[in-house]
């Protein structure tokens, strides 16, 4: 029709966006995760939040030493030509020091690099060699109770409702957990739970790497990994939610898949999905590496 008006969504590249929100606006959670799917955050699949200045979750993390990380695992990875299968072997428990003492220790620390590009190039490189130890699923939150803004563990969403109204509480999805990472430490590359929404706080140590894949092309990469692991589509239809696939970016790029990536700098927050604004099925593929750090 002649003159008429020609819809343009945003964000039509789905590239990952970063908010800095003011502390106004950032008091308000859910509707600053409605002004972010307005600008087409939720494309990409995923977006950073840089909180204001002055906003801490948590007084001091000087008291965090003797906290347990129950069942940490080690990582082992097997294969080659950017195309990896991650297996986790449980490890007797540790505290946070020890933790921290072993990820710093010469066998598992972070490499020299130059750049991010460098440290990119070194840890698919090295994947294969010396397997960290991730100390994920820790249950709980470091955040202050009296923290009223973007609280982890009182985000006021739906799935708060179902636990304050039915008293269910499902561990990691509408509870909190801690994951203490190391060099090369990793998330395969999966959706979240129950493919809702999630949202990650880096407390404190190194940068984070995440790659996404925006949530329309995620059924490419269902494609592309079944094509290449064709054994664990066998066992499993679902197999990526077992978090065990890596595909690195130069495959990806090889077979025209988008994908974008984003660096999670401490006292930042990532977004994989909104919570409150589950209306559609968010869809995102993830991948997420790590040197020392607490989120």
């Amino acid at each position: 029709m002649a003159g008429a008006e020609v819809y343009t969504p945003a964000n039509p590249t789905c590239k990952i966006m970063t908010f800095r929100p003011t502390m106004e606006e950032f008091s308000d959670f859910n509707q600053y995760l409605v002004y972010m799917e307005s600008q087409g955050a939720h494309r990409a699949g995923l977006a950073k939040v840089i909180p204001p200045k002055g906003w801490k979750p948590r007084r001091t993390y000087d008291d965090i030493d003797d906290l347990m990380i129950d069942a940490p695992i080690q990582q082992m990875v097997a294969g080659q030509s950017g195309l990896f299968t991650q297996y986790n072997i449980q490890k007797k428990p540790l505290s946070v020091q020890e933790f921290r003492r072993l990820a710093n220790s010469d066998m598992y620390c972070t490499p020299r690099y130059l750049n991010y590009e460098d440290l990119e190039r070194k840890y698919w490189k090295n994947l294969t060699f010396v397997s960290p130890i991730y100390g994920a699923d820790v249950s709980g939150s470091l955040y202050d109770e009296d923290v009223e803004e973007w609280n982890i563990g009182h985000l006021n969403s739906i799935l708060d409702v179902i636990e304050e109204d039915c008293g269910v509480s499902i561990q990691g999805v509408n509870t909190p957990y801690l994951y203490f990472g190391m060099w090369k430490t990793t998330f395969s590359w999966h959706t979240e739970d129950m493919d809702l929404y999630s949202i990650n706080y880096l407390h404190f140590g190194e940068p984070k790497s995440w790659y996404a894949i925006p949530p329309e092309h995620g059924k490419r990469l269902e494609r592309l990994a079944t094509g290449f692991f064709p054994n664990s589509f066998k066992g499993c239809e679902a197999f990526l939610r077992h978090k065990m696939t890596l595909i690195s970016p130069s495959i990806l790029k090889k077979y025209g898949i988008p994908f974008d990536k984003v660096g999670s700098q401490p006292l930042s927050i990532i977004t994989l999905s909104l919570p409150l604004l589950a209306i559609y099925t968010p869809f995102i593929y993830q991948l997420k590496e790590n040197s020392f750090s607490c989120h």
